[in-house]
């Protein structure tokens, strides 16, 4: 297979060679946006960051997305240097600049900030933090269902580099994409330190089985926001969902999968390892669980 697909694919949009960046306070045309190569995000991937997404003039879940960042900045001892209001106004100035009302998803990072030497303690950091808010003009464009590939990496434990934490570190989970698409997949399918199916290498994963909706424990993937929104979804609608540990057996003879994320919601999967998950396309859990969410966004914000 040579058209790989990724479940951040987007329709190209020429506005974005003339976006606005957020750079530590500035806003600066998208040619000028610039960190210094001492920046311990670049020199490290010390650093956390969150994606959201922009529908009809408001920022969905920003305060699960503030609270997910906030939460993340004190595990690894990074002070952001403002407290939340300060980050939503810099989201929302961002947003101003660029004129964006619908259709737009930022990238908002916060590293460490510049070092006086290329080393890996942190002492050595003594600038302050290195914020930057990459937003863009973007409609999600999938063309197919996900097929994806069972890769050796695998989500770990969390006194190595626990998976709920949203780091800019994320060369495990590019591995596991680059080992999937050698295999001729669009994405990895990546299992537990148990072998349990768990999630992939960008988004959270579901199957539907006999119209349950199951999902992994938790424990070892990211604590998705829009994952636990379809889990509140399905249970809010009577649809019976399932936190539970399950096998690749258990997923090869799944009627539907699919996976979420900020950016693409729910994305249907149409193969893994070869195999086709019920009908190849889009099922109507998938869908009925996108409709659910569409209206959840509207209502919520």
């Amino acid at each position: 297979m040579t058209d790989h697909v990724t479940t951040h694919q987007a329709e190209e949009d020429a506005r974005n060679e003339d976006i606005l960046i957020y750079v530590d306070g500035r806003i600066v045309p998208k040619r000028e946006a610039t960190v210094s190569v001492y920046d311990s995000g670049f020199m490290l991937g010390d650093g956390v960051w969150e994606g959201v997404r922009l529908y009809d003039g408001k920022w969905a879940f920003l305060d699960e997305h503030m609270d997910r960042l906030f939460e993340a900045a004190k595990a690894i001892d990074l002070d952001i240097g403002m407290d939340r209001d300060g980050v939503k106004k810099a989201l929302l100035d961002t947003q101003s600049a660029n004129g964006m009302t619908g259709d737009a998803h930022a990238r908002l990072m916060v590293t460490r900030g510049v070092k006086t030497r290329p080393f890996q303690h942190p002492n050595l950091s003594r600038q302050g933090p290195t914020m930057v808010i990459i937003m863009e003009h973007s409609r999600p464009k999938i063309p197919r269902p996900i097929t994806l590939a069972t890769v050796p990496h695998l989500r770990g434990l969390p006194m190595t580099q626990d998976p709920k934490l949203n780091s800019h570190s994320k060369l495990n989970c590019i591995l596991a994409c680059i080992a999937a698409q050698k295999a001729g997949a669009d994405e990895a399918l990546m299992l537990d330190v148990h072998g349990f199916v768990n999630t992939t290498n960008a988004c959270n994963f579901f199957i539907v089985r006999k119209g349950a909706v199951w999902t992994s424990t938790g424990d070892y993937c990211m604590n998705g926001i829009t994952r636990q929104k379809v889990i509140d979804l399905c249970r809010a609608n009577d649809i019976p969902v399932f936190e539970r540990n399950f096998s690749l057996v258990d997923t090869y003879g799944a009627d539907e999968a699919f996976l979420t994320g900020t950016f693409g919601a729910q994305t249907p999967v149409g193969k893994i390892d070869g195999r086709v998950i019920g009908t190849g396309q889009m099922g109507p859990m998938t869908e009925r669980l996108r409709g659910l969410y569409k209206e959840h966004v509207k209502q919520c914000g």
